[in-house]
């Protein structure tokens, strides 16, 4: 624990309340846009592990391995949540899941081999051409009237798998706007997204444990490239709070919804591209 030895016990305990707040945020997140808390997960450790002077060639890395394995417990409890509100497409997860996990699959591996620049500049370029889709796309307007057919979502599938195991983020990230893109009710989108994240986490977390196994500079308590102790500390309250997420996203106005959606995902990128340009 040598890392964090050289750190005072009120740095430590403000450390570990950020934590907590991150999970606390993450999780109603989570629920409320079928993100699987990734989108706040990961710019938050990155954070965190540069303060804690945690090496540049594995601070990206360990954010989205653990971001990947926080979504695993989170995406369950909301996907439930949305089930029980009948928000659930199973026909369609069925279409497009196992897609999805072969995409996780290959984007898990591909995202541990990437250096730390190239993930936060993929994070920072997707988060903001998704917020922008869902800023100023007018209300009502879309690609298509229906989903496109087998081929068509497998591809889709694959893509919003592997893009999301890349970024350390769940499905509901891509998955939501993509869905909509297709004239597909919001709030089915985002309780179908929020299953998804259940199919990228598992996958993609393993892929960066194998990864980051032995690899030196990590942060202590890690396994691979997840660190167990922001994992301990994000994920009761993202558990907790993901539920509130989904019930609350029954009583918001789809359009705000939307809106919120894009200004959380503005801000997270515009932040990663300055620390980018500034690093």
């Amino acid at each position: 624990m040598e890392l964090l030895g050289q750190y005072n016990g009120f740095w430590l305990l403000g450390l570990a309340l950020s934590l907590l707040a991150t999970g606390l945020v993450a999780g109603i997140l989570a629920g409320l846009l079928g993100v699987g808390g990734g989108i706040v997960i990961v710019p938050v450790l990155y954070h965190l592990f540069t303060l804690l002077q945690v090496d540049d060639a594995v601070r990206m890395h360990m954010a989205v391995g653990t971001s990947l394995a926080t979504i695993i417990p989170t995406s369950i409890m909301s996907a439930r949540a949305h089930y029980r509100k009948g928000a659930m497409d199973l026909a369609l997860l069925r279409s497009l899941g196992p897609a999805v996990l072969v995409g996780a699959v290959v984007g898990g591996f591909l995202g541990s081999l990437f250096g730390g620049d190239v993930l936060g500049f993929i994070f920072a370029a997707i988060a903001l051409v998704v917020a922008a889709n869902m800023a100023f796309r007018a209300e009502g307007t879309s690609l298509a009237k229906d989903l496109p057919g087998r081929i068509g979502r497998s591809a889709m599938g694959v893509g919003i798998g592997s893009i999301s195991a890349v970024m350390g983020i769940g499905g509901g990230t891509l998955g939501v706007p993509v869905l909509s893109a297709f004239s597909f009710p919001i709030r089915r989108a985002v309780g179908t997204a929020s299953a998804l994240g259940l199919l990228i986490g598992v996958p993609g977390a393993a892929g960066f444990v194998l990864a980051g196994l032995g690899v030196a500079e990590r942060p202590p308590g890690s396994l691979g490239y997840i660190n167990l102790i922001g994992f301990l500390l994000i994920v009761p309250l993202t558990m907790r709070m993901a539920p509130v997420g989904a019930n609350l996203a029954h009583r918001i106005n789809p359009v705000w919804l939307r809106r919120a959606f894009a200004i959380f995902l503005a801000a997270t990128a515009l932040r990663m591209f300055l620390d980018l340009f500034n690093g």
